[in-house]
């Protein structure tokens, strides 16, 4: 008989365990399979030898019950292996699940599509960070890699607050990222072309295009293409972020939904504030050590990184046609 193993994180499905682990008991059931494995992430072990636990116990589903970092951890030691993932979404950035369109909010659906739906596989990130002479970290994740606002943002975030807050926990990280005036001096070369030199804020490599709050940040990127999509942001004062609000809010977000939004979009100029690349390796080396986040986590610093996708390398559940 079929078993699934579910990974789950206590914090974030605090006072829900009880009836979970009975919609569990009845959809396995239903769809004969298994009693299935629970394990629980810990501190110090937040998901990546509970996968391999479960991988080692021959289950042909693992289910990860978390938020963004949960679902990339257990995705991390998962690649490759062929065993399908589903996601039971939790917390409140869920990115990966919004990017491949899946139910936020409703555990019956979420576990229905991880006990009867199909397989998808999809393409992963992988990359080596190091921070002058240490030693050389190596990463896996799912939606972007990024350096700049977003990562400065991710390490003045308080984390007390944003178990409280959510989101709003970031408006304040937001502000206090926006008050560094540094800039990213950096080097980079795209799938062993030339190497350019440039001055930026913020540099994002995707392998999925949409944030929370219906945020369309790389509007090309899809999570199968084998390709990353790069956006680095040069904003030149209050004008130069104008640029970029108008871009990814007015541009992505509404023109490009539309067909006549899309003609529309045909006659606007790119700004000098956004450019967009694209490529399946980058190699990065910054002027000094700067903050890089992964999947909104973040991983410290570091003075060079390299990336590159590895292509449907992790295989996804999603809802089954018809």
């Amino acid at each position: 008989m079929r078993r699934a193993a579910l990974i789950f994180n206590p914090v974030k499905v605090d006072g829900e365990g009880d009836a979970l682990r009975a919609t569990v008991r009845d959809l396995e059931s239903e769809h004969g399979w298994g009693e299935t494995l629970w394990l629980e992430t810990t501190v110090d072990e937040p998901g990546g030898a509970q996968a391999k636990q479960a991988l080692a116990e021959n289950v042909e589903l693992v289910i990860a019950a978390g938020g963004d970092g949960t679902v990339r951890v257990v995705a991390e030691a998962m690649r490759g292996t062929g065993v399908p993932l589903a996601l039971l979404p939790s917390g409140t950035g869920n990115l990966l699940a919004r990017n491949l369109d899946l139910t936020l909010d409703d555990v019956d659906n979420a576990l229905t599509t991880a006990f009867t739906g199909e397989n998808r596989p999809i393409d992963m990130g992988v990359i080596e960070l190091r921070n002058g002479d240490t030693k050389t970290q190596r990463h896996a994740y799912l939606v972007m890699a990024g350096l700049g606002l977003d990562a400065k943002m991710l390490a003045n975030t308080d984390d007390e607050l944003k178990a409280k807050a959510g989101w709003l926990a970031y408006v304040k990280a937001i502000g206090t990222a926006l008050l560094d005036r540094n800039e990213l001096h950096m080097r980079y070369r795209i799938d062993g072309g030339a190497t350019h030199s440039v001055r930026a804020h913020t540099i994002m490599i995707g392998n999925c295009g949409s944030l929370p709050a219906n945020i369309l940040l790389l509007p090309d990127a899809s999570v199968d293409d084998g390709e990353f999509d790069i956006v680095v942001l040069r904003p030149e004062g209050f004008v130069g972020w104008v640029q970029i609000v108008v871009k990814i809010f007015w541009e992505n977000g509404v023109l490009r939904r539309t067909t006549a939004g899309r003609r529309l979009m045909g006659l606007t100029k790119e700004v000098r504030a956004l450019n967009y690349l694209k490529g399946k390796e980058l190699v990065l080396k910054l002027s000094q050590a700067e903050e890089v986040e992964l999947d909104g986590d973040s991983f410290g610093k570091a003075t060079a990184i390299r990336t590159w996708v590895d292509p449907k390398s992790l295989v996804v559940r999603v809802p089954a046609d018809g």
